[in-house]
């Protein structure tokens, strides 16, 4: 159950500010025309048009979010971010609160579809996972963890796990979709002998006591295609 709350805090510009501003915008119109790239001042206010610009944003990008705002706006207007970082904290929300919930296998057109393993002999599935890892990296998800997985167990993952998967499929640039195929706190022996570094370890040992499992080295190691970002892992 979604959790909703009205929210109606101050306005950045009041009715008096709104009509100061239009009347100064009328003044530069002139020299926005004749200078297109100029930074124009606002004469008398200390204010560019790139700021104004952005004022113009945020009051588009409140009134837009408003049938979506919960505490997070209160907070918002509580740190008192610059107008720019808020108008990108503002598109992200409205992002998520438009994206549909889709199979990831539908983030594709046409729809991500996998042979049925048994039907892949272990050269054709092989190539088939790495053309499954580079389209889901096309759509910004990448795969942690695979290390200790043979080439049938990640496919079988991808098909199993992740394609039907229901996740909010957001417009390109906005998010990376990290898929950790372990979870460390259930298959934690995995995790220790293969993933954790020593200060992971040291923690998860004061945490939990008992021994650790030795260092092994990962029978299926990988090399696959990460964040821009990052180093491929």
């Amino acid at each position: 159950m979604k959790k909703v709350v009205n929210w109606r805090g101050p306005n950045r510009l009041g009715s008096r500010s709104a009509n100061r501003l239009v009347a100064l915008l009328r003044i530069t119109t002139a020299r926005l025309l004749i200078y297109p790239c100029e930074q124009v001042d606002i004469p008398g206010t200390g204010t560019t048009m790139d700021q104004v610009d952005q004022l113009l944003r945020n009051a588009r990008l409140r009134d837009e979010i408003e049938p979506f705002v919960d505490e997070s706006i209160a907070m918002l207007d509580s740190r008192r971010l610059p107008i720019d970082v808020e108008n990108e904290f503002l598109e992200s929300m409205l992002d998520w609160e438009r994206s549909p919930v889709l199979p990831i296998s539908q983030w594709f057109d046409p729809e991500l579809q996998l042979p049925a393993p048994d039907t892949l002999d272990d050269g054709r599935l092989h190539g088939e996972l790495v053309v499954a890892v580079k389209r889901l990296h096309d759509r910004q998800i990448v795969l942690e963890f695979t290390d200790h997985l043979s080439d049938r167990e990640l496919y079988c993952l991808i098909l199993r796990d992740i394609l039907p998967a229901q996740e909010k499929r957001l417009r390109a640039g906005r998010q990376w979709l990290r898929w950790q195929c372990l979870d460390a706190e259930t298959d934690a022996a995995i995790w220790l002998a293969f993933y954790a570094d020593d200060d992971q370890r040291d923690d998860w040992l004061a945490e939990h006591g008992g021994r650790l499992p030795p260092r092994r080295i990962p029978p299926f190691p990988r090399f696959l295609p990460a964040r821009p970002d990052q180093a491929s892992f």
